[in-house]
């Protein structure tokens, strides 16, 4: 499967990583490059001197293009950009903002810039920003959401713009891929499914959560906030729910998630700890190597056509 996006970026099949804040280190970013894909380290609200330590140690493990997702609302943002610029990352996905004021210093060393949207609107500002495609993450996506679903989302933004859209959340077997690419994407942004996998840092709590997940158990708190945030509901999630009814605070309802992602990332805290997943949880039954799983995709992709072929009588 080659598309625009397998030309832009270098790499052999049309896949990202998402990038998942704790999550997305330089081992899982290297693992998925070296699986043919697209790996991305997470900057999240980390120091410049961590992405810089983290980029380097991809380099050693990975001689495939890799990228940075950067969190645009982080105190640390300028040095992170800095750092991206010094390193010569030649990739970035941005969130949580508008990366226009980075775009000429970065186009200037060739790096490609690739934003999450929610809708339309943001979309269309991108392309005329001049980024070089966007990705169209729906509402079932792990981690902080917007409002629109992949199926209604992914479609309107194609038809939007010409540049190439990549679509992300809901997204982690086959049958997804040959759906996003129904819709007209031209790559996919995968983030739960490559959380279980071998190279995955975070504690094997967080994984075996993902695991044991049902299909209703990816819930979302924060709405009242304007930043809600899909996790596997827990004690912690309850406690969301109920200073939400009691029409507590925005910063009360802020304070309780402080250090909770942390706690189940690295401490395996996955009871009042935030456990950021998609709703594709609930399809993910086992841990193994991020190629195998690139491999396993890709295969599978292939018999959903040529199933879907059947069915039509190969027309």
């Amino acid at each position: 499967m080659k598309t625009r996006i397998c030309d832009i970026l270098g790499i052999e099949y049309p896949i990202l990583q998402g990038g998942m804040a704790w999550v997305s280190t330089a081992e899982l970013a290297a693992a998925v490059s070296n699986g043919g894909g697209l790996g991305i380290i997470a900057a999240g609200n980390a120091p410049a001197d961590w992405l810089r330590n983290q980029v380097k140690k991809a380099r050693e493990l990975t001689d495939k293009p890799f990228g940075v997702n950067v969190m645009l609302l982080s105190p640390f943002v300028d040095e992170v950009m800095d750092v991206i610029y010094e390193e010569k990352v030649s990739v970035i996905t941005t969130g949580a903002g508008n990366p226009g004021k980075y775009i000429e210093k970065l186009k200037s060393i060739g790096t490609k810039i690739i934003p999450v949207v929610p809708s339309v609107a943001l979309a269309k500002k991108m392309e005329k920003c001049g980024v070089d495609a966007v990705i169209a993450e729906g509402t079932e996506s792990g981690g902080h959401v917007g409002e629109l679903t992949t199926m209604v989302l992914v479609p309107q933004v194609v038809d939007a713009v010409n540049i190439p859209v990549i679509a992300a959340g809901g997204i982690g077997d086959s049958r997804g891929i040959v759906a996003a690419f129904s819709l007209g994407a031209e790559g996919v942004q995968i983030g739960t499914r490559f959380l279980c996998s071998t190279e995955c840092t975070v504690h094997e709590n967080y994984k075996m959560a993902v695991i044991g997940a049902k299909d209703r158990d990816a819930v979302v708190t924060g709405r009242s906030t304007g930043h809600p945030v899909r996790t596997l509901k827990n004690k912690l999630t309850k406690e969301f729910d109920k200073l939400e009814e009691s029409k507590a605070s925005v910063e009360d309802i802020e304070n309780l998630g402080k250090g909770r992602l942390q706690a189940a990332v690295c401490d395996g805290d996955v009871v009042f700890g935030s456990v950021m997943a998609g709703q594709i949880a609930g399809l993910i039954g086992d841990i193994k190597p991020c190629k195998e799983i690139i491999d396993e995709l890709m295969n599978n992709t292939c018999d959903v056509i040529d199933r879907i072929k059947s069915i039509y009588g190969g027309h």
